[in-house]
């Protein structure tokens, strides 16, 4: 599952959802010629709320059924008009000037306009949500009357487009955003209203469409998405039809569907797995302070064993941290450390750490299986370094990673964002992923270049930025995992750039 800047909230709901399967109604095995009137996804990642302000990551579509955007995000990653017709920034790139949508209503009556939008960007920016950080440059709301207003930032925030078609897009009846109805009854403009009789908040979320969509008439009558805690129950759904479709992310599973000629598979790569170095200040873990340490850990690894062993080669080998789609993106960095066990104790003892240290790392079955713990135990002590995994619940991740900050790296699976500073305010800019605040000359010089500097400098800048990071191991990836969108006959879909999975726009009848 992805982990990123819905991160804890992914972590924590992927470890407590519950197995649906009763119920479930897709297109069905039989129905190949005919539109189908309901789409039935599946996934493993629950919505406990939905409020736009505890919108992230791979649940979005939950929200996208019942909100729409400000910006509408194409599969292929451009920027279209949805609730705002037009948009441009001022010379500064500190000012952005939207053009609202007229005429569109929400669906309990109220008025869709540019007090509307203050209202929900406040609310989402204050909500405290686990993306709230992707608003942090938003310094006021300037309303200049119904269909215009202006955004004012404190800095140049590079990632703002994306965030307006992201969860700080979602737009939320006003009349709601107080009093925390939005977190069962959500209120918005969008395609769909949340059918509150056929839903089991957590377990099974029924969708109707909406009569007078100001936009173009959703393809299908229903939607469904339905919560399961394995992906082998997604599998035996989809073989049987009850499922019209969901993103595969475990490589035994992807195997299972192989020969089903009747399932239509489409790869494609998004997480990185890696182990998240937190401590690179020495808080906890006083070796992980020096960069010979965090070389050697990334030469004890053995990807190309694990990416063959544990993926069954279902993915693609990394040593950074920024992915294909940026322009940090570096291709030679994918290998920049060969596994290499006697450079690796070398490099220990010239950091000062010639018998090894011991790693307490948390570990959430959900998260880190017996064989990816396994083979990093392994490796690691192969150079002397001893992994001390603690045992957690998905709550008790949540509290001790996040909030106590009692360990000094994790396993996780990252999003590889398409945009450099959605990468760059997500794992280097203090804050979840960079806890500890850690940073050096080299950091600080070159994130105001990235933030705020012309197309050519900033590109200039994240290519650095990156190269940097990999030479200094400030992480240690493993690989981009391939992940695989299977859907029915009945139904087509497409992966969405800057998702883990689809965006609710990106499915249609197959034979419409």
């Amino acid at each position: 599952m992805r982990i990123s800047a819905r991160t804890s909230a992914v972590a924590a709901t992927a470890v407590a959802a519950s197995l649906v399967l009763a119920g479930c109604g897709g297109g069905g095995a039989g129905a190949t010629t005919a539109a189908p009137a309901a789409l039935d996804i599946a996934t493993l990642t629950a919505a406990q709320s939905l409020d736009p302000k505890d919108a992230i990551g791979s649940a979005l579509p939950y929200f996208q059924a019942v909100y729409d955007t400000l910006i509408k995000r194409t599969p292929e990653g451009a920027f279209t008009p949805m609730l705002a017709t037009k948009w441009s920034y001022d010379t500064t790139r500190t000012r952005l000037d939207l053009t609202l949508r007229e005429g569109v209503e929400f669906s309990d009556g109220a008025a869709f306009d540019a007090k509307a939008v203050q209202a929900n960007l406040e609310h989402f920016q204050k909500g405290g949500g686990g993306a709230a950080k992707t608003l942090a440059a938003l310094k006021s709301v300037e309303v200049e009357d119904a269909a215009h207003l202006t955004l004012v930032l404190s800095a140049p925030d590079p990632a703002l487009l994306f965030s307006l078609s992201d969860a700080a897009g979602l737009m939320a009846s006003p009349a709601k955003l107080a009093d925390g109805s939005l977190t069962t009854k959500p209120v918005g403009t969008g395609p769909y209203t949340l059918d509150p009789a056929k839903t089991a908040i957590g377990n099974k979320y029924v969708y109707g469409r909406k009569a007078g969509y100001w936009g173009d008439k959703p393809p299908f009558k229903s939607l469904t998405i339905s919560v399961f805690d394995n992906e082998t129950a997604v599998v035996n759904g989809l073989k049987t039809g009850q499922i019209d479709s969901a993103v595969l992310q475990d490589a035994g599973q992807q195997s299972a569907v192989a020969s089903d000629t009747r399932l239509k598979k489409a790869d494609y790569t998004f997480d990185f797995q890696a182990l998240l170095l937190f401590d690179r200040g020495g808080v906890h873990t006083p070796a992980l302070a020096e960069p010979e340490v965090r070389q050697a850990l990334n030469l004890a690894i053995d990807r190309k064993t694990m990416l063959e062993q544990l993926r069954q080669g279902r993915g693609e080998l990394t040593d950074q941290v920024f992915g294909p789609e940026t322009k940090a993106y570096d291709k030679s960095l994918d290998s920049a450390y060969a596994h290499d066990p006697a450079k690796a104790k070398k490099l220990l003892a010239q950091g000062g750490y010639p018998d090894g240290f011991t790693l307490k790392l948390p570990r959430v079955t959900a998260l880190v299986n017996d064989a990816l713990a396994t083979s990093l135990t392994s490796d690691l002590k192969a150079i002397g370094v001893e992994v001390d995994w603690e045992a957690l619940d998905g709550a008790s991740a949540v509290q001790k990673i996040y909030r106590e900050r009692a360990y000094s790296a994790m396993v996780m699976n990252i999003g590889q964002s398409p945009i450099d500073w959605v990468t760059t305010q997500d794992l280097v800019v203090p804050g979840t992923f960079n806890m500890f605040a850690t940073s050096d000359k080299t950091v600080k010089s070159l994130l105001p270049r990235i933030q705020g500097g012309s197309g050519a400098q900033a590109a200039d800048a994240a290519r650095a930025l990156n190269k940097h990071l990999v030479d200094e191991g400030w992480f240690v990836p493993f690989y981009r995992m391939r992940y695989q969108l299977v859907t029915g006959p009945d139904v087509k879909a497409q992966p969405q750039s800057g998702m883990a999975v689809p965006s609710v726009y990106n499915y249609a009848p197959a034979h419409s």
